[in-house]
């Protein structure tokens, strides 16, 4: 579809690739310095750690707070890089992030704001800062298929829309795991030494919980949003499914507190079997695991009224809302 040549994850020489993938970062930066933001995701992880194997210190690695990310995400991630010897400066954006967003509702505006925002304001700065003219970047050939197949626009596809980096940003891009599905992405980043923490770790999308916020974003409706998200996670953690998230819905429902009527607000929860986001079907979670689920949800996120579990398969469904 991408006419990029893909290399399976059950094919894949991960040290072979690793050397490979270093010495082109290397030849393509030369003397000069690159730069990196790293979400936590195992993608942008292991495209860290790549990097830094090929260009050392001249590789500038920051954490661009938007205020969409889960509980204590940013402090986390710090750390963990920490412990690997690589510096991680964290940039706090959120009043940008949620200025571009706001009164948007339409997906793909929502997607397309955030993508503006980091790389033309917040990040185009910092690279003008830093001097770097290359930018390392975790795209995955998915990312990439379902940008190109219109399915929905992944926030870090440019090229194979006909979207020159170098003229609209200001900068080139290197993609060095851009042949790579998720699985190969998991085999890559455990071979470049990352903790189990960071290479199992369940896929996250671009846009953070502005995927999981239908209507327009803000930063309360992130907060409830990730409430939900951090009791489905921790709920779910032992499931052992691909991916499992919490969903804001827009209208608000009848229901009932105390005895009154309440007119409250609806969490959806997705929980998905999968190989690498290509096709899922839902997990069929234990109904104890969902009561649960929805007690904890009800009782401890504000305003929530209802529960829900989505069924529907990929596809016709997608595994992120929005």
């Amino acid at each position: 579809m991408s006419g990029i040549v893909e290399l399976k994850a059950n094919k894949l020489n991960t040290q072979e690739f690793i050397e490979q993938k270093a010495a082109e970062i290397s030849s393509a930066v030369g003397k000069g310095a690159a730069i990196n933001a790293l979400s936590g995701g195992v993608d942008s992880s292991a495209v860290t750690m790549l990097g830094h194997k090929a260009l050392g210190e001249r590789l500038k690695t920051f954490f661009i707070n938007n205020g969409l990310m889960r509980e204590n995400e940013p402090e986390q991630i710090v750390a963990l890089f920490k412990k690997m010897g690589v510096d991680v400066q964290v940039v706090d954006a959120q009043e940008k992030f949620f200025s571009a967003l706001k009164g948007i509702s339409d997906p793909e505006e929502k997607r397309e704001a955030i993508t503006q925002t980091f790389y033309k304001d917040v990040f185009g700065k910092l690279v003008k800062e830093s001097g770097a003219k290359y930018l390392l970047q975790g795209t995955i050939l998915t990312d990439v298929d379902e940008t190109v197949a219109g399915i929905k626009r992944q926030h870090n596809v440019f090229e194979q829309l006909g979207i020159d980096p170098q003229e609209t940003f200001g900068y080139k891009i290197i993609e060095p795991l851009v042949q790579l599905r998720k699985d190969g992405v998991r085999k890559v980043a455990a071979a470049l030494g990352l903790p189990e923490v960071l290479f199992k770790r369940m896929p996250f999308p671009g846009p953070a919980l502005a995927a999981r916020v239908i209507g327009e974003v803000t930063p309360e409706k992130i907060n409830i949003v990730r409430k939900a998200t951090s009791i489905a996670e921790k709920q779910l953690s032992s499931s052992g499914a691909f991916q499992y998230m919490a969903i804001l819905h827009q209208d608000r429902v009848t229901g009932m507190r105390d005895g009154k009527r309440d007119f409250g607000l609806q969490i959806e929860i997705r929980c998905w079997d999968s190989l690498d986001a290509r096709r899922a079907t839902p997990t069929r979670l234990p109904w104890d695991t969902l009561d649960k689920l929805s007690s904890q949800i009800i009782n401890d996120v504000p305003g929530v009224v209802s529960v829900t579990y989505n069924i529907a398969s990929k596809p016709p469904s997608t595994m992120e809302a929005v």
